[in-house]
């Protein structure tokens, strides 16, 4: 039998705030166990919440990022559960009332080629609600021990749709939410720093049952890499559990991304498991218009809308804006090369193939001068020497023929260690291009063209590359000095008259 998997995703994401949700101590990331605490935090007698206006407009901008409606009036509730990592054995969270419904997360599906912008499809969202952190359990080999640092630190809650069927989409919606809430300057969104969590449930069925499956919630996925994989195993699991004659049980599972084994950690709980009741200390919020205006002013264009424009604006391949996009200050650095060099494209190549490569090195502890090719670093541009007006200049000293391109490769790897304009670099070290006198030129294109009979009949018989058969030699002929550019127009002439 074939079967049809259905998965829809938790993800919990951390607001980038000052203070925590329900009291003035701070947030914070790195700091000595304990010690990001208050009477509120740890739950004494006779404290009380006080709601932090910035984790409100942050999920608000949140949801007019996706798409959703925001409610006009929004309640808390008390979810009750016991457990070390709740100081207050119930957690202040939102219920049947939330401030986010709907809404939607674009991705690229997989599978698209490599140079296109392929099909994509918008993963509908159910909710996204806020809620308070809880503090995180250290094991250790004979004990657990319990950080209330991170407890009260404001979290949303993205719920999807059960809307995905397979591991591919839930890798390329987390990887285009997580952008979005960067974009969004809503979260960090650092894995490694608990600043999103996610949590698949996955069921499956037979191809063309409409009714859901008996669904598994996976937890520990602590990298969008093991999201995946955790997904594409279960997947596998329950298809054998069935195969075999068994029973899906509902249930939550452990997930270990470093051995690819699951185990089972418990029944699932329902939502009456919880208790929920509404929080008889803080009062429902009301949401104006002037507030979401205030508030969609400062949304900034998003990942795909960028890629699109890229394409439509600045004739980008799709190669080059799907590199660029994906950071908002490397967009932004991006558009302005552009602007100032009059020449998009190749700007965006110096970015993407030069600039990238140069800043992983240095990322990787290695001379700026390397040129080990790295991927996966997160590009430092506000060290960066080289500024957008550098790239535009580089840009126009090559395009000019002033500059050759290995001579520019060259200027590149300078610029990029000095910080020194190109001009000055191309002058310093002698690698501007030497004139070439006009009528020495025109003769060396001459013996080009004599000297090969073949490509002089491809270029008249309407085959426009064979020209570059006659480059070669000319340019051996000028010693690597002649322009290109230069080149080929004095080339067409003599092709085009002889």
């Amino acid at each position: 039998m074939n079967y049809e998997a259905v998965i829809g995703l938790e993800v919990h994401v951390q607001v980038k705030t000052r203070s925590k949700i329900f009291t003035r101590v701070a947030a914070g990331y790195g700091h000595e166990p304990n010690t990001l605490t208050d009477p509120v935090v740890l739950a004494l007698p006779g404290t009380l919440p006080v709601m932090n206006k910035a984790a409100l407009d942050a999920i608000i901008k949140a949801g007019l990022l996706l798409g959703c409606d925001i409610a006009p009036v929004c309640k808390w509730d008390r979810k009750n559960y016991f457990y070390p990592d709740s100081p207050k054995n119930y957690q202040i969270s939102q219920y049947d009332q939330p401030i986010c419904l709907g809404g939607a997360v674009e991705i690229e599906l997989p599978g698209s080629a490599r140079n296109v912008m392929g099909e994509h499809k918008k993963i509908p969202l159910t909710r996204i609600h806020l809620e308070e952190d809880v503090g995180k359990l250290n094991h250790g080999t004979s004990d657990s021990l319990v950080d209330y640092n991170r407890a009260g630190t404001p979290l949303m809650e993205i719920v999807s749709d059960p809307a995905m069927h397979t591991a591919d989409e839930a890798y390329a919606y987390l990887t285009s939410l997580r952008a979005t809430m960067i974009y969004g300057g809503i979260s960090d969104c650092d894995m490694e720093k608990g600043q999103l969590r996610c949590d698949a449930n996955i069921s499956i069925r037979p191809v063309g049952e409409t009714k859901l499956g008996v669904k598994v919630e996976l937890k520990n996925l602590n990298s969008i890499s093991f999201v995946r994989d955790g997904i594409a195993h279960e997947i596998k699991r329950q298809i054998a559990v069935l195969e075999r004659g068994g029973i899906i049980v509902q249930e939550t599972r452990d997930y270990d991304g470093m051995t690819g084994t699951s185990q089972s950690l418990r029944s699932k709980e329902m939502a009456h498991d919880y208790r929920y009741f509404p929080d008889p200390d803080l009062m429902p919020v009301k949401v104006d218009d002037a507030w979401k205006q205030r508030l969609a002013a400062e949304c900034p264009e998003l990942p795909f809308d960028k890629q699109r424009r890229f394409i439509a604006d600045y004739q980008l391949p799709y190669t080059l804006t799907s590199v660029l996009v994906w950071d908002r200050a490397l967009a932004d650095y991006f558009e302005e090369a552009a602007k100032l060099s009059g020449k998009p494209q190749a700007a965006g190549n110096w970015i993407v193939n030069d600039l990238l490569r140069e800043l992983g090195n240095v990322g990787r502890g290695l001379s700026p001068t390397s040129s080990d090719a790295v991927s996966g670093v997160k590009p430092d541009l506000q060290t960066c020497r080289i500024r957008p007006a550098h790239i535009a200049a580089l840009v126009k000293l090559v395009d000019s023929g002033a500059v050759l391109t290995n001579a520019a490769k060259e200027i590149f790897v300078e610029m990029f260690a000095t910080g020194e304009t190109p001009e000055v670099i191309a002058d310093r070290k002698g690698l501007k291009a030497a004139p070439t006198d006009s009528n020495e030129l025109e003769q060396w294109c001459r013996d080009s063209i004599a000297a090969n009979a073949k490509a002089l009949a491809e270029f008249k018989a309407g085959k426009d590359s064979a020209i570059n058969a006659f480059k070669g030699p000319v340019m051996k002929a000028a010693k690597g000095k002649a322009n290109p550019k230069l080149v080929d127009e004095t080339l067409r002439r003599l092709l085009a008259t002889g």
